[in-house]
């Protein structure tokens, strides 16, 4: 490589295929991690509704009401239901915000 453009040539090359190859390495390693914390905050989500509705059928038993495992209308499951829509789109709002919040905050 007697020629400098030539070499210089060659090392741009070099260094661009280095920060592509890092630069991927990156990415991958965010997203994976923002697929691990998805799947953790769904499994807290899920735990929180289970010790929720845990909580709120024991109350139910001890002020002597029926649960709706235990031989209520359907009325009541569709008002399960839309109580559980109605939380996932608070869930969804408070979410928005936060992300809001912590990219104007940055």
């Amino acid at each position: 490589m007697n020629n400098p453009l030539v070499q210089a040539f060659f090392v741009g090359r070099a260094v661009a295929e280095v920060i592509n190859e890092r630069l991927e390495v990156a990415i991958t390693d965010a997203l994976s991690d923002l697929g691990k914390l998805e799947a953790e905050a769904r499994e807290q989500m899920r735990q929180f509704t289970e010790q929720v509705l845990e909580r709120a059928n024991r109350a139910a038993e001890a002020a002597g009401h029926s649960t709706p495992g235990s031989g209520s209308s359907g009325a009541d499951a569709v008002d399960v239901q839309a109580t559980i829509d109605e939380l996932r789109a608070e869930i969804a709002l408070l979410r928005n915000e936060l992300q809001r919040y912590r990219s104007s905050s940055v």
